[in-house]
């Protein structure tokens, strides 16, 4: 899944254009690496989201296409 979608998807970001700005902004790394809004998630990968609240670590638990709102939390958790 691409991570712009993740974002939106986890509702760690709430909008995917959001997310797509925050990725192509350099805001996004997985694993370390810096992203664009492109590119491939997997289970496992650590991300960093750098956001004007604050930055937010957290690694992927689960990806699906869709989740109900009250168990989007489900697919991270925080480090």
């Amino acid at each position: 899944m691409r991570i712009d979608k993740f974002l939106k998807v986890s509702r760690i970001i709430k909008r995917r254009t959001l997310a797509k700005e925050v990725c192509d902004s350099g805001r996004v790394s997985v694993n370390g690496k810096i992203v664009k809004a492109g590119y491939e998630v997997h289970v496992g990968d650590q991300l960093e989201i750098q956001l004007p609240s604050g930055t937010r670590r957290v690694v992927i638990e689960k990806i699906v296409e869709n989740v109900p709102a009250n168990r989007a939390s489900e697919l991270f958790h925080e480090v």
